[in-house]
């Protein structure tokens, strides 16, 4: 549906920044929320209705489209600030075409990709090509590009060309950059050109095999495995680099809960230090990985509970700022090779709003506008990406969903099936998915009409 105003009827609107959820009515008008019709004076305060009064008609324009949305919440399109579309150079895996149908079946109107590619994008024509093919998905595709040349952490890319060429931020994602001058110029230069540093922090001296925990999985396949330490020796050494430089820095895809605390530290001291969490971190531990072999293997690992506790209490209290899927799509054969030869990585575009729903807000971690916030406004405030909100003049890019439907994982957009989530039972089913004020995705047909008037 593309038609240039139409009127969302019957949902309940989910305000991320306000944490509340009421029912109201949406009129859109070319691609932008023209007008937020509140229904009646009652409100969501975290998860439970205040008050309930009675359902008022409400007056359509005439000739608009109706789309109803009864039992459906409203939220703004999701944003995910971590992803790996594998295109160029991986088109076996996933291309930006299926990773955008991934994303849109997910609910994601926003994703930032990651630049390890193949020509990785260290230079203005790769970056252009992934932008490019972007265009023509229907939602908003951005990408970062590389810290270093080549990503061999000698020498930096030229960063203020390709910010001034459209880079969402800067990171060699997959490879930790290991050299602290190179580091600390990089985070400077970031921070003189408002563009956000995104760091992998696995240092490779320690880790004998990555992917798997060093303990209890390590020991169950005979392998050393990756320590916490790997991790948590980078994020000292960059949380203390970026001191002064003004940079803001992401440490993404935390696994330990020390990188938990010394996050909190910096973010007490003033940095501009942020924190992603992934769904595989925040609802899996190394036990997975025993369970499920090559399925739960992913950089870093995944590990004990109490570090899984640790990234649920850092989003909670906002210390973790948002919620990352790490999107690595990689083939069946690929995945099918011996633990230690396997690619790390899973999918999970659409399965994180699910396990969001289940894991933090059903169990009482998170309400549902704090799940949204750490799903949509804190990725795109951070990124500096227009969405993440839900009011009058914003853009039209929402979710409309049902939290309690329960649905089955086994079937994928994605090119690629590699989760470890296939065959269990979630809540959280998206309906539609509506970016510029067009549906690009939909579950299922609804009743949508054209109207003389009012609706009844």
């Amino acid at each position: 549906m593309d038609e240039k105003v139409f009127y969302i009827k019957g949902g309940m609107l989910i305000d991320p920044e306000g944490e509340r959820i009421y029912p109201a009515d949406l009129l859109i008008e070319k691609g932008k929320i023209g007008k937020i019709i509140p229904v009646q004076d009652a409100s969501l305060t975290g998860n439970h209705l205040r008050e309930k009064g009675k359902q008022e008609e409400r007056k359509v324009p005439e000739g608009a489209k109706v789309l109803h949305a009864d039992g459906l919440m409203i939220a703004p399109g999701l944003a995910d600030t971590h992803v790996h579309f594998r295109d160029p150079g991986f088109t076996y895996k996933e291309d930006i075409e299926t990773g955008a149908a991934a994303a849109k079946k997910g609910g994601f109107t926003q994703i930032v990709l990651m630049a390890n590619t193949k020509p990785c994008v260290d230079n203005e024509q790769t970056l252009a090509y992934v932008l490019d093919k972007g265009r023509s998905t229907g939602i908003h595709i951005h990408s970062c590009v590389n810290v270093s040349k080549q990503m061999k952490g000698k020498e930096l890319v030229d960063m203020e060309l390709l910010a001034e060429r459209g880079a969402a931020g800067f990171t060699d994602d997959g490879i930790p950059l290991m050299d602290e001058t190179l580091a600390r110029e990089a985070m400077e230069r970031a921070g003189r050109l408002g563009k956000p540093i995104s760091f992998h922090e696995e240092n490779p001296e320690l880790i004998t095999n990555n992917g798997i925990h060093a303990g209890e999985a390590s020991r169950h396949y005979g392998i050393k495995g990756s320590p916490r330490e790997a991790e948590i020796s980078l994020v000292e050494r960059d949380l203390k680099l970026a001191e002064g430089t003004g940079a803001e820095i992401v440490i993404q895809h935390i696994s330990t809960k020390e990188t938990v605390e010394l996050l909190r530290g910096a973010k007490k001291k003033g940095l501009r230090a942020h924190g992603e969490a992934t769904p595989h971190h925040f609802t899996l531990t190394q036990q997975a990985v025993i369970e499920k072999g090559t399925l739960a293997k992913m950089n870093p690992p995944l590990r004990e509970e109490a570090d899984r506790l640790a990234i649920i209490a850092g989003l909670a209290d906002g210390t973790v700022d948002v919620i990352a899927t790490d999107h690595a799509p990689h083939s069946t054969e690929e995945k099918k090779r011996p633990i230690t030869e396997a690619p790390s990585g899973i999918i999970g575009l659409e399965t994180a709003l699910s396990l969001g729903i289940r894991e933090l807000v059903d169990k009482g971690y998170l309400t549902l506008p704090q799940l949204i916030y750490r799903m949509s406004t804190a990725p795109c405030r951070l990124y500096g990406l227009d969405g993440g909100v839900l009011k009058e003049g914003a853009a039209a890019d929402l979710v409309l969903f049902d939290p309690g439907e329960r649905w089955t994982v086994k079937e994928f957009a994605s090119k690629s099936s590699n989760s470890p989530f296939v065959g269990e039972e979630m809540p959280g089913v998206v309906y539609y998915t509506i970016c510029g004020g067009k549906i690009v995705y939909r579950k299922e047909e609804r009743t949508l009409r054209q109207v003389p008037g009012e609706l009844v």
